[in-house]
């Protein structure tokens, strides 16, 4: 585990350390594991979208595309403050290479790119709205609630892009 101290010069990191476990063995394992899973999905989804803003060939994907690598980096870094506090490691990267959409998307280029991307953004965000919601119903953790809560409208304001992107002709 590792301890950082936030404020120059102090020296309670044992007191911290001490607190961070007590923290983390009193979350549930269902909170854990949505923590971990909410994190390698804001790494993921922030790394699509730098795909996209390079690789689409459409403007609303690639504005779309900016959006998410904003908002889940932002959301990566709240719920990495979050994990930090409760005592729970979230990981720090993510192996591309083992990650299908992202190796799928990497050797995909033009119409197909997009076509391929917006689906997997639409797909993908229908699941975490929906691990969003059981969290913010059924966490144990009341912050990890609030946290889940937050950003279940980010997640639908995203699918609602997503969905528009895929119907172009229906944008108004």
């Amino acid at each position: 585990m590792q301890i950082r101290c936030v404020v120059a010069g102090c020296s309670c990191a044992v007191l911290l350390g001490t607190a961070g476990i007590i923290s983390a063995a009193s979350l549930s394992h269902a909170d854990k594991e949505f923590v971990v899973m909410a994190a390698t999905s804001d790494m993921s989804e922030a790394h699509e979208g730098q795909l996209a803003e390079n690789q689409a060939t459409r403007a609303d994907v690639k504005d779309f595309a900016k959006t998410l690598v904003q908002d889940h980096t932002q959301s990566y870094k709240e719920l990495a403050e979050l994990a930090a506090k409760k005592g729970v490691s979230v990981p720090r990267g993510i192996d591309t290479a083992k990650n299908k959409t992202i190796v799928q998307l990497v050797h995909s280029s033009g119409k197909q790119f997009d076509s391929r991307f917006i689906q997997d953004e639409i797909t993908g965000h229908r699941r975490a709205i929906a691990a969003f919601k059981r969290e913010a119903k059924r966490g144990q953790d009341a912050e990890i609630r609030d946290y889940a809560a937050k950003m279940i409208p980010v997640l639908e304001s995203h699918l609602h892009e997503a969905e528009k992107c895929a119907h172009p002709a229906a944008r108004s």
